[in-house]
């Protein structure tokens, strides 16, 4: 964990085997088939540049084959160099490392992007789906999935006795650090107020629940989910919630000026041609390393 006086904490996966413990060999292949198709459902067909926030070890990354050029971003070097093994060092790649409630990143430069099992890390949502509405030109699409806590399992355990927090109240429930359930409703006021219209609503991983996946097939429980996920548009009671929002076209249009951008003192930032090893900011100093083609933002 990350913690810093001028923003709310920065959970950090640092040295984490995250990507092998909890999806290679975690039995989370209905999960995984699952959130592939709502993916596919909800990403545009074509695109040039899309962020993925929150990219980890590249788990999600070759399903955004449409687009031209993905940046993973995360927080943990050790993951984005996992996915760098993973992917390779091909140009369609931008590895960088950063904090999500300062993107390093200038206005309008992205057409796409997405945060896929990231917000539940997040102290201050808002925030962070604003710094995705900065950097994302208007029009784009932006791909957030939440982890839900009005989902049937939290609702019989509350009406049971089980369990203390209420699923139905607003506010959301920390069950560990930096790990936070979310009510739909105020993520969609949180989507309305950082710049978004919400397009469309999936619900997601169903049958989550290790009785069911050890009795039915996992090529079963894919399809009764991929069936189920519409009802999205009508309500949401499952574990993990998947939306598309468009950035709001009211906002000014300004073309993108550069690429990356200073996050201390947010001055649009030289190319790195000049100095192959680092990124120097002209206006405060700053200076950002770029360790075997990751750049490193921290």
């Amino acid at each position: 964990m990350n913690n810093n006086s001028d923003h709310p904490p920065v959970i950090d996966y640092e040295g984490s085997d995250y990507q092998t413990s909890f999806w290679d060999e975690g039995g989370r292949e209905y999960e995984d088939q699952s959130e592939r198709i709502a993916l596919k459902r909800l990403l545009p067909d074509q695109g040039n540049l899309l962020l993925e926030i929150g990219a980890g070890a590249g788990r999600n990354t070759p399903r955004y084959s449409g687009f031209q050029r993905v940046v993973l971003l995360d927080y943990s070097l050790t993951q984005l160099q996992q996915a760098q093994e993973h992917l390779g060092r091909d140009d369609r790649y931008i590895y960088v490392a950063g904090d999500v409630y300062r993107l390093p990143f200038v206005k309008n430069l992205f057409d796409g992007a997405t945060m896929i099992r990231t917000l539940h890390h997040m102290k201050d949502p808002l925030a962070s789906l604003r710094q995705a509405q900065r950097v994302l030109e208007p029009g784009s699409p932006f791909l957030l999935e939440y982890a839900n806590k009005q989902n049937l399992k939290a609702i019989l355990r509350y009406l049971l006795g089980q369990q203390e927090w209420n699923p139905f109240a607003l506010e959301a429930v920390e069950f560990t650090d930096l790990n936070f359930d979310f009510h739909p409703k105020s993520i969609r006021k949180w989507l309305a107020d950082a710049g978004f219209k919400l397009e469309r609503q999936l619900t997601v991983s169903h049958f989550r629940i290790n009785f069911l996946k050890k009795i039915i097939p996992t090529k079963v429980l894919v399809f009764l989910d991929s069936v189920l996920q519409p009802t999205g548009s009508w309500w949401q009671f499952s574990p993990s919630v998947f939306t598309r929002s468009l950035k709001n076209d009211s906002f000014p249009v300004k073309e993108a000026e550069g690429f990356f951008q200073c996050p201390s003192c947010s001055s649009a930032l030289p190319d790195h041609e000049s100095q192959p090893d680092q990124l120097v900011c002209q206006s405060c100093a700053a200076v950002y390393p770029i360790q075997d083609g990751i750049y490193d933002f921290r």
